[in-house]
């Protein structure tokens, strides 16, 4: 494909966003009913902003999800459902990484192991292969990197600058250096470099510090990033150490990144154990950005935070409680489309 492809940013404009509809079947299953309501929510925040590509997993399913969406007030045009096989919902992981450029599309698709062979993936890996085989993708070509890499891994300005986590990479592939890790991210993403993380994890995330729950690229420069200021929470001198790293990266031309620092959301616990209540892991759509709530004084700061670093956008909250039950938030559950690559 021509160089002039790469991955664009998250800001720019997009066709839709895709997600997958949870089933009994799926991970959700003990929690269904309520997680629904919570996917309805979801759906609902980006239908106002744009299309919504749903996989279903049947005809029931599909049924479903139309119902409760229609329920809701969901303008039934804005969605388009697709009956696909799937093991859970975490579209962020196992969905298409579109490369464009100049007309032309190219889906990414890295193998899925479940994050690292934490859990079953087999529907998962192939399910951008499927999905671009029933020409949802239109012509947008379909390139297999058989490699395990996961989209809320990554992170990109849309300029030549590609932003991940040692801890997730190494983790996944323990045999390889890290110049060969950055040689083959540059030659996948057409990226002049990549900017590594040494430090930042949340407790209840299990993709090994994605980068997605902890720091997101931003227009102009600028860089979006989880803190936390209570001293006496176990992350506060992972996240304090963290801050320091990427104050102290530069830019391409050597200026250091605006930073916009997100507030530290209470601690949720659920059975005994700690969930990752990131801000960090928000959605930007075409006109707005869907973040995720916590029913927590910080949520109206960190809207502010979002607003701030993604100007001229409207924020939709979305209550994320019930999401990071199974370990994400909002920006896993989703993957945005780049404009023009969806068949019409």
């Amino acid at each position: 494909m021509a160089s002039s492809l790469r991955l664009p940013a998250e800001w720019e404009p997009q066709a839709g966003v895709i997600i997958a509809w949870p089933h009994a079947d799926t991970d959700w299953g003990p929690r269904l009913a309520r997680i629904e309501r919570a996917y309805v929510g979801l759906a609902a925040a980006i239908a106002r902003f744009e299309p919504l590509v749903v996989c279903v997993a049947d005809a029931k399913v599909r049924a479903r999800a139309t119902t409760l969406l229609a329920d809701a007030g969901v303008d039934a045009g804005r969605l388009r459902c697709v009956e696909v096989p799937y093991d859970d919902t975490w579209l962020r992981d196992s969905g298409p990484l579109t490369l464009a450029g100049a007309g032309r599309f190219q889906l990414l698709d890295f193998r899925f192991t479940g994050w690292g062979g934490k859990y079953e993936g087999s529907r998962d890996d192939a399910l951008v292969e499927t999905l671009h085989a029933r020409g949802l993708f239109g012509s947008a070509e379909r390139r297999r990197i058989d490699w395990a890499l996961e989209g809320g891994a990554i992170e990109v300005d849309g300029r030549g600058s590609l932003l991940t986590t040692w801890r997730c990479l190494h983790q996944r592939h323990p045999q390889m250096s890290r110049a060969e890790m950055d040689a083959l991210l540059r030659d996948a993403f057409a990226v002049e470099r990549v900017l590594w993380l040494e430090h930042g994890y949340l407790e209840g995330d299990d993709t090994d510090a994605h980068i997605d729950t902890l720091a997101r690229y931003a227009p102009g420069d600028a860089i979006v990033l989880q803190t936390c200021d209570d001293a006496a929470d176990p992350h506060h001198a992972e996240l304090g150490r963290m801050r320091e790293e990427i104050a102290a990266l530069r830019t391409p031309d050597g200026r250091p990144y605006r930073l916009h620092e997100l507030p530290w959301a209470r601690a949720i616990v659920d059975g005994g154990r700690r969930l990752a209540a990131s801000y960090a892991n928000y959605l930007v759509v075409d006109g707005g950005v869907v973040m995720p709530a916590y029913g927590d004084p910080s949520d109206a700061a960190a809207a502010r935070v979002i607003a701030a670093a993604h100007p001229g956008r409207e924020i939709v909250a979305v209550d994320a409680r019930e999401l990071i039950w199974q370990n994400g938030s909002v920006h896993c559950l989703t993957m945005q489309l780049p404009a023009g690559v969806l068949a019409t």
